[in-house]
């Protein structure tokens, strides 16, 4: 099975790292974030990915085009004009890199990637989002619903900390903002069928979030997979801080393949 990532975006909270490479190409402890979520996947056996470029997508076409010499040992004979290719230590990655417009949405992208799917189920992902889910759980629970679509929905923590105060204004307990007190919203994680590009009407301006995930919701097509594990989208450089922090404290959660 395919995995699509969605690449293009702009990343316009992030500046501070955008300005100069696309937001998947943003590293998180010398590695982009784009190859981190590549590794889940890869971790449960899916290997072959579609990446949607847009903004710089050049540079995310040549890391990947010289990401074999950059994991091996070489030799480089340069009277004989000859590189030879040593041990490596390579991902197993098919990697197909299409150009899907600087200004494209979501939507649009995933439709023009859509000659490259088939007609076969596939699975889609943003190319910011870090997680420690199992991805052939989430396939087996997608499969028992036999709808067009399902998603992953993690419960955000309550914006603010809950207080318990008695009469007197003690304080009686504190939680700081508790899991559960926040919305289920969508983590991307979908897993699909070839039939949602049925919902994809408005071309390059078909934003996937909105239409068509309310049509596919509307027509009872949407499934919801449930997810109380880590999830942590690189929105801003906050975010990005943090990612690094739990990679250096050796606290990764999505770093499924060291498990």
């Amino acid at each position: 099975m395919k995995v699509v990532i969605l690449a293009g975006g702009r990343g316009t909270r992030i500046t501070e790292e955008t300005e100069t490479v696309p937001k998947p190409m943003v590293e998180i402890g010398a590695k982009p974030i784009l190859w981190h979520i590549m590794k889940t996947y890869s971790s449960y056996g899916f290997n072959e990915f579609i990446i949607c470029l847009g903004y710089k997508g050049y540079i995310i076409k040549e890391y990947f085009s010289h990401y074999l010499l950059h994991m091996s040992d070489i030799t480089i004979d340069m009277a004989k004009n000859k590189t030879d290719i040593h041990s490596s230590a390579s991902e197993p990655w098919k990697v197909t890199l299409v150009d899907t417009g600087i200004e494209t949405m979501t939507g649009g992208r995933l439709l023009r990637v859509k000659k490259y799917l088939g007609n076969e189920p596939f699975m889609l992902t943003y190319g910011d989002g870090l997680c420690d889910i199992n991805i052939k759980d989430l396939l087996k629970y997608h499969k028992k619903s036999k709808k067009a679509a399902t998603l992953t929905t993690i419960q955000t923590a309550g914006r603010f900390g809950i207080l318990d105060i008695d009469e007197q204004g003690n304080v009686k307990s504190f939680l700081e903002k508790p899991q559960g007190e926040g919305s289920w919203i969508n983590a991307g994680f979908f897993v699909l069928e070839p039939r949602v590009f049925d919902y994809l009407k408005d071309g390059d301006r078909t934003v996937w979030e909105r239409q068509p995930l309310e049509r596919l919701a509307q027509d009872k097509q949407l499934n919801a997979y449930r997810f109380g594990g880590f999830w942590k989208c690189m929105d801003t450089l906050r975010d990005k801080i943090e990612l690094e922090g739990l990679l250096s404290e050796g606290k990764a959660p999505w770093q499924v393949w060291k498990k």
